[in-house]
């Protein structure tokens, strides 16, 4: 598995992965700081996420025009420019909302011409697919346990300017090391009209019975389960038990998906979503525990076994993707996976909390895992979905630019 592009490709994400878990933290102290209040820190994320997801299906088409490799070089310069600049605003004044919505509108630009070329780049660099996405896995969960605290550290120490320095310098680093990657990339053919591009990747997602399945109960999960979880869970785990106890929750869940990933390194099922849709079962402790009003222990171990179910189902549907896919497809198929999975969230975190103000925030997380357990019990009744084999391991071809 570990070849020397595979390994410069995981120090890329990595050091990527750390600046992504810093950002939210810094980016709420510093429009705080800054008089921009609630409402900005909000607007700031918003400006982020909106851009990515309208984007990221042409993302995918523009990666089979000028390959992976070069559009997300291209990312990470724009976001070293981004992410400095902004650090340049806190470090010499206080920023003008304007000038961080407009800051966090590239990096969503950014966003969205790199993510779908994570996973057509995987398949090219290493034979062990699964290990290798578990791997990832492990890697980005320890950065996404760790940023958050490391972030509000560094913020008391040394103000917010000196996180975005930090994350500007490891998309730097993240470029450096793709530049110096020697994977081979297919031909690239003529450029073609993008709407005939996009129709050719959404006639491969649909085409495919055990992808829309998925992320069509993703789209549901999104609402119902995934959107409601953070807003709701922060309020009713804060309130019985005070904002230490909420840290050490999402700490536990943060260590269960590094669990889940070294699980998957393992564990190689010969029906992969089939087994990763069986241990997403887990996932509806995080909401059963909490609407419960479980005590702390119980519901620290409820969202440890929840992030090991997320942690191998991440690792699951990703490698089905990765060797089931044709590759020159994958970019734009992976881009309607990506867009599919996370454009209903934002739906759930804004309705939550109106709907937990008529029935109960308790009531709509117990309703919650009820849809988790139900869910994932549709996916494994559908034949498509349990009939999905891994691949087996190829030789990854010879270097070359």
């Amino acid at each position: 598995m570990w070849t020397r592009d595979f390994r410069l490709f995981f120090v890329a994400r990595t050091v990527s992965m750390a600046g992504f878990a810093m950002m939210p933290v810094a980016t709420a102290l510093g429009m705080r700081q800054a008089g921009h209040g609630a409402t900005g820190v909000g607007l700031a994320l918003a400006a982020t996420s909106a851009p990515m997801v309208a984007l990221i299906l042409f993302g995918g088409v523009l990666m089979d025009r000028f390959t992976p490799r070069r559009m997300m070089i291209g990312a990470d310069v724009a976001r070293v420019a981004t992410q400095a600049t902004t650090a340049v605003l806190f470090m010499t004044g206080k920023p003008a909302l304007w000038q961080i919505l407009v800051l966090s509108a590239v990096n969503g630009v950014a966003t969205a011409m790199y993510s779908p070329g994570v996973a057509g780049t995987i398949p090219r660099i290493t034979a062990d697919i699964q290990k290798a996405n578990a791997s990832l896995r492990v890697s980005e969960s320890i950065m996404m346990l760790a940023g958050p605290g490391l972030a509000g550290a560094l913020v008391g120490l040394a103000g917010v300017g000196t996180v975005f320095v930090l994350d500007a310098a490891g998309f730097a680093v993240s470029a450096v090391c793709l530049l110096l990657m020697r994977v081979r990339v297919p031909r690239v053919e003529a450029a073609r009209p993008m709407l005939h591009q996009l129709r050719e990747g959404w006639q491969e997602f649909r085409s495919r019975t055990w992808m829309w399945s998925v992320i069509l109960m993703w789209m549901i999960f999104g609402i119902t389960l995934f959107g409601p979880l953070i807003p709701l869970g922060s309020e009713l785990i804060t309130g019985a038990h005070g904002e230490t106890a909420y840290g050490l929750v999402l700490s536990a869940g943060g260590a269960g998906t590094i669990v889940g990933g070294l699980v998957a390194m393992r564990v190689r099922p010969a029906r992969p979503l089939a087994a990763g849709a069986t241990g997403m079962l887990l996932f509806a402790l995080e909401p059963l525990t909490i609407a419960l009003g479980a005590p702390l222990p119980v519901m620290m171990a409820g969202h440890l076994l929840g992030g090991a179910a997320w942690g191998f189902w991440s690792v699951m549907w990703a490698t089905s993707i990765q060797t089931n896919i044709p590759g020159d497809a994958l970019n734009r198929v992976s881009a309607y996976e990506i867009g599919g999975s996370v454009m209903a969230m934002p739906i759930g975190n804004a309705v939550a909390g109106p709907v937990a103000g008529f029935v109960g925030a308790e009531s709509v997380l117990g309703f919650s895992a009820a849809i988790a357990v139900s869910g994932c019990l549709a996916l494994l009744a559908v034949p498509a979905v349990r009939g999905v084999r891994q691949a087996a391991p190829r030789p990854v071809e010879a270097d070359a630019v």
